[in-house]
């Protein structure tokens, strides 16, 4: 927890004070840029997420929308998306979330050590994810209301120049570009026998590409050891 607590301290201070930087000219910045080889466009799923996403991958440049009603257990979807890249050595960033429970985080496999977290952001959440997408490889945003088309627009455009992955965590329609792929919580239940055992998310997953075709699926999240598992 006192890793968790100094990494966003750190992240905080440096967001607070760090001096402006030059711009530098596009055709420069495109001569640096390495060239991609197509596995590293790539970025881990762990099961049961690499089932239900095309390619059994997220791919650098895409934008997720987790689409959920209040306490359905969307958070947990898009934090479950993170687990894999994070094992991997990724680093992650959770934007505007109050309380993302580092405990269950840990539970799904995420490596706190690799995580930035901005609780609070408030009207600044969209230059918070944008100055951050120069350091991270995926984020977690909740917008604190709706967004503009523009900001949305904007926000797309900076994650593919990065190759980056951003995760929006919103109510239903609340997003108003189309994503790369969409996760929608049609239906939750809880499992209990003395007391609750495990929670099962029904998801549509759809999206562009090879995501266009739409598909339910059915995952146990969490379960009785807190992580993410296929349901029957």
């Amino acid at each position: 927890m006192a890793g968790v607590t100094a990494t966003r301290y750190s992240y905080e201070h440096m967001f607070a004070f760090s001096p402006s930087r030059p711009d530098l000219p596009a055709d420069l910045v495109a001569r640096l840029r390495p060239v991609s080889l197509s596995h590293a466009r790539r970025l881990p799923l762990e099961e049961p997420w690499s089932a239900l996403v095309p390619g059994a991958a997220l791919r650098r440049g895409w934008s997720v929308v987790v689409q959920s009603g209040s306490g359905l257990g969307g958070l947990s979807v898009a934090l479950g998306l993170l687990t894999g890249a994070s094992r991997a050595g990724n680093w992650v960033a959770v934007v505007g979330v109050d309380d993302p429970g580092v405990v269950a985080m840990a539970d799904l496999g995420l490596d706190l050590r690799r995580v930035l977290f901005v609780p609070r952001p408030r009207g600044a959440w969209a230059e918070a994810v944008g100055d951050l997408l120069g350091g991270v490889d995926l984020i977690v945003v909740r917008p604190p209301g709706r967004c503009s088309p523009s900001t949305a627009r904007r926000l797309v455009d900076r994650v593919r120049e990065r190759g980056a992955v951003l995760v929006v965590l919103t109510e239903e329609r609340s997003w108003p570009v189309p994503a790369d792929l969409s996760l929608a919580i049609t239906q939750t239940r809880w499992a209990t026998t003395s007391r609750l055992e495990a929670r099962y998310v029904t998801l549509r997953v759809s999206g562009r590409g090879r995501a266009s075709r739409v598909a339910e699926h059915v995952v146990v999240l969490p379960n009785r050891a807190g992580r993410a598992e296929a349901g029957d």
